[in-house]
């Protein structure tokens, strides 16, 4: 193939191919998300004189992913989920990236490189799960509302840790000084976004109100979208925490569901590009690297969301067999893992694309049995013994 590709015609043939793999994961039932990181993994070699172009329209769906993102957590909502789901939150942290942390080191990584590790262990994939939710019609289940309270909690964290590691891989030593000014630039890109939000764009309503429905609004939303996450490239920050605290600020006009519905298509059509570039930078010409690590993680990282599930809905006021169905539909990672993955060095990357996929693809097979398996573990460990003579029920 020619190593430079019209920009157009490779563009359309990408958007064809992505068209007819959203057409396969529809009827196989899969995410998208995984077909398109496949096939940046097959085909990948084959541009490789795009990579530019591939680069720049994968930041550009992934910053308007995390803006939508941000669309949707005004200030009082973020404050609201978090008194209530913070202690799970906090479980979910400790036993996802933490535990994931430990391990990583134990098996012999350098302390930056087992932080990824545990990072990339720590987000379920909100993408699959609410897919998920809404094809096996649990969106009205009692576990919904925790299992979406908990990957908000997940959504807040997810930009500031991928800001925390990109700066960690920025190329600079790593010294309490340095981790002190990392902390105070997104100390700092935080606050800012917090005192424009609620003093400066609450206030637009009559702006909003005028040019809402015409064409320029969303010049004004990715404008405002490209350059807080531009802002926070500059600071040796990560593009997604920029852009998800632009659509906090926005999500302060009060019209955040009128603005999602005008971005949402490019998002729809930039995105595919940053899995399928992801794929890109995947390699297994050496085989699958540090197995044993790669399997153990896998394991932890199934039973870990099945405990977080588990004493996390029970504390949120689940009964304990529809805990049990919250556990084991938490399992997938996809998307904030897909993110982290891309910091990582290439010896790293074939690696974190292993889990990535192995764990999706566990993820879901366990949410699809999570009905089934949680009635039958309620059973088994929950319920009383049936007294003599009396029948059991469900």
């Amino acid at each position: 193939m020619p190593e430079h590709w019209p920009f157009l015609l490779m563009g359309g043939l990408m958007l064809f191919l992505f068209f007819g793999l959203g057409i396969i994961s529809h009827k196989a039932r899969l995410p998208a998300v995984l077909l398109f990181i496949i096939l940046g993994i097959v085909i990948g070699g084959l541009l490789s004189g795009q990579g530019k172009t591939l680069y720049q329209a994968a930041e550009i769906g992934i910053v308007l992913l995390f803006f939508l993102l941000g669309l949707e957590f005004p200030l009082k909502r973020m404050l609201e989920i978090s008194k209530r789901i913070w202690p799970t939150g906090l479980l979910d942290l400790v036993l996802n990236l933490g535990v994931g942390f430990l391990i990583a080191l134990a098996f012999g990584l350098h302390v930056t490189a087992a932080f990824l590790i545990g990072a990339l262990a720590y987000a379920s994939s909100s993408s699959i799960t609410i897919k998920m939710l809404e094809e096996k019609k649990r969106l009205a289940s009692p576990e919904a509302e925790f299992i979406l309270a908990l990957l908000i909690f997940e959504d807040l964290v997810a930009p500031i840790l991928v800001s925390f590691l990109a700066g960690m891989y920025s190329g600079t030593e790593v010294t309490v000084q340095s981790l002190g000014l990392l902390l105070f630039k997104i100390l700092a890109l935080t606050v800012g976004a917090i005192l424009v939000g609620y003093y400066g764009f609450r206030r637009l309503g009559t702006f909003m109100e005028k040019y809402l429905e015409t064409d320029l609004m969303p010049l004004f939303a990715v404008a405002i979208a490209f350059g807080y996450a531009g802002l926070a490239v500059a600071l040796g920050l990560s593009e997604v925490l920029g852009a998800f605290l632009a659509g906090v600020m926005l999500s302060e006009t009060g019209r955040s569901k009128e603005l999602e519905h005008l971005i949402l298509p490019v998002r729809n059509i930039t995105l595919p590009f940053f899995f399928f570039w992801f794929g890109t930078t995947i390699s297994f010409g050496e085989g699958v690297p540090m197995a044993v690590l790669l399997v153990t993680l896998v394991l932890w990282s199934i039973v870990a969301k099945l405990l977080v599930g588990f004493y996390g809905g029970r504390r949120y006021g689940l009964s304990p067999r529809v805990a049990l169905r919250a556990g084991l539909s938490l399992g997938q990672r996809g998307e904030f893992s897909a993110i982290i993955a891309t910091l990582a060095p290439p010896q790293l990357r074939a690696f974190s694309g292993m889990y990535i996929l192995s764990t999706a693809l566990a993820g879901i097979y366990l949410f699809n049995k999570a009905p089934g398996w949680s009635r039958w573990m309620h059973q088994r460990y929950f319920s009383p013994a049936p007294k003599h003579g009396a029948a059991s029920s469900d």
